[in-house]
């Protein structure tokens, strides 16, 4: 992407070895994510391919350990280059950090031996993963899910729906949330459920304002038979095993949001310096210098956060709170940059001919997924003020 000045995470990569990963990352970028970003997009084309190239680059599975096929690369490192491939194209990065999400519980809560059989093929075998939690009657409320597994001898046997499954119909696994017990969150379990097990099928992809190139789809399961070997965790931990990866999930939103703004500053700033009005540019107009300067605080200052909060993370801290922190303002700093740059370009804007639109349009989205804006205000607040009365 245009940049005018240092790169803006330069500064922040702690070693030569993240240095040079970024290296290869900006160079993959150039070369085969963003020349057809737009036009991809525009057309709803899932980019497969693009998902098989980072896997065999060793950029699906940065955060995991390297005896498993990751990249062993701390999360402060992982974060950035989510969001240089959200810079290039959103469909991509929040699908690398979708597919991390989805290795999580595996990763965290399986056994040695489960680990050794799946993650070397999730991690860099050109498997791609998704997360089902959320259902057709429960999304903020997670714990009222009623997809359920019953116990069949040493198998399980899963029916339900889920819904707003991002890469529905076109992963190889899904990581599932399934009820094995009573209500509530202790009634929950997790299951590794490959794509292709009898009775797994999807609905056509969701119609989107954005994100059209990345499929938004309800998986069914029904009658769906796997072993007690593909349990993630112990019966009824599957709600804590959520809500372990939906913290380190909201951390990889958080930096694809900076990734979208920076994006759409970068636009703003290239437009407003060749385009003139009045004999001089647009950008020596101080009403919209200033819309520049607010845009780029705000994208600094939610950077700063989110890499505070992965680095929380790396050092073995408590950083829930500081997730959910990062995860609101780095998605609402997302939809107010990406909606002054289509101002800035005033009708051109408004244009499929740039992709401001297109950044816009996009960082909706963002401040929905993996936990609404609303929710991560309940979240800080339980942190701050404990849970409120009455529960």
């Amino acid at each position: 992407m245009t940049q005018y000045g240092p790169h803006p995470v330069e500064r922040q990569l702690p070693t030569e070895e993240a240095r040079d990963l970024m290296a290869l990352v900006r160079e993959l970028v150039q070369r085969e994510i963003k020349p057809a970003a737009s036009e991809e997009e525009f057309a709803g084309r899932f980019p497969r391919e693009t998902f098989r190239l980072l896997s065999a680059s060793g950029l699906l599975g940065l955060p995991y350990a390297e005896e498993h096929g990751g990249g062993g690369q701390p999360y402060e490192v992982y974060l950035q280059v989510l969001e240089e491939l959200a810079a290039a194209r959103l469909t991509v990065g929040l699908g690398v950090s979708v597919h991390s999400l989805a290795c999580h519980a595996l990763a965290t809560f399986g056994t040695k031996e489960q680990r050794a059989e799946h993650l070397p093929g999730m991690l860099g075998g050109g498997l791609l993963g998704a997360y089902c939690l959320s259902e057709p009657s429960s999304g903020s409320d997670a714990a009222s899910l009623r997809t359920r597994a019953v116990r069949d001898g040493d198998d399980w046997v899963i029916d339900g729906t889920k819904a707003w499954i991002t890469h529905g119909g076109v992963a190889d696994f899904y990581t599932l949330l399934a009820r094995t017990g009573g209500e509530g969150p202790r009634g929950i379990t997790a299951f590794l459920v490959p794509a292709d097990a009898e009775g797994v099928s999807a609905a056509p992809p969701e119609h989107k304002m954005g994100l059209k190139g990345s499929p938004t789809a309800q998986v069914h399961f029904d009658g769906v038979r796997v072993s007690d070997t593909h349990r993630l965790g112990e019966e009824g931990q599957g709600f804590a095993v959520a809500l372990s990866a939906l913290d380190s999930g909201r951390l990889g939103i958080a930096a694809c949001a900076i990734g979208v703004a920076q994006a759409a500053l970068n636009e703003a700033l290239a437009y407003t310096h060749g385009r003139e009005q009045f004999g001089r540019p647009l950008a020596d107009f101080q009403g919209l210098r200033f819309m520049l300067a607010d845009a780029a605080t705000q994208i600094e200052a939610g950077r700063a956060l989110y890499l505070s909060a992965a680095r929380l993370r790396d050092a073995g801290r408590p950083f829930a709170q500081q997730a959910a922190m990062a995860k609101l303002f780095c998605t609402d700093a997302a939809m107010s940059v990406t909606t002054d740059a289509v101002q800035l370009l005033g009708g051109y804007g408004y244009t499929t001919d740039f992709p401001v639109e297109r950044y816009m349009r996009e960082a909706k989205v963002l401040q929905i997924v993996e936990g609404t804006n609303q929710i991560q205000r309940m979240v800080i607040a339980r942190h701050l003020a404990g849970p409120e009365s009455g529960k």
